[in-house]
């Protein structure tokens, strides 16, 4: 089956790229997962948005991702959470919100499934997060969960 990846797939390619799978691995897991859309001559003309979205946050190269890593590791990242009396949180700190967080303390816009936090955030305090930049860069950021 032929696809059109919306977002990188480990081991099959990066958001634009057009791609023919197996039908069940594109029915099960693929199209499922929003991670590819069913190639068709209409979709063909999302492939340019999508290659220009990705463009938009694509690291250009090792020397530039130090860069990042460097802004990154420098800033005082703050996601600002619902708290409970006993302390808790109502719910738990998600990537979704440390990419909103990075993006309002630095500017840069950070694909969320390049963040990967060590466990549930369900308590106030300070967390490391690994932020994968390249393949040979990783920065480490941390995130301060503080009371809105």
């Amino acid at each position: 089956m032929k696809l059109i990846l919306t977002r990188e797939v480990a081991g099959l390619g990066h958001p634009g790229d057009v791609v023919t799978v197996k039908d069940g691995y594109a029915r099960n897991y693929l199209l499922p997962r929003g991670n590819a859309i069913a190639w068709s001559a209409g979709g063909e003309s999302q492939i340019e948005g999508i290659r220009r979205a990705r463009s938009a946050r694509e690291i250009r190269d090792l020397d530039h991702a130090r860069e990042i890593k460097a802004s990154l590791e420098a800033a005082t990242v703050s996601v600002k959470v619902k708290v409970g009396s006993t302390g808790s949180l109502f719910g738990s700190v998600t990537d979704k919100d440390i990419a909103t967080a990075i993006k309002s303390a630095v500017g840069l816009d950070v694909d969320r499934h390049r963040i990967k936090v060590a466990g549930h955030i369900k308590k106030l305090g300070s967390y490391p997060v690994k932020v994968t930049l390249h393949s040979q860069v990783v920065a480490t950021v941390n995130v301060q969960v503080v009371t809105a």
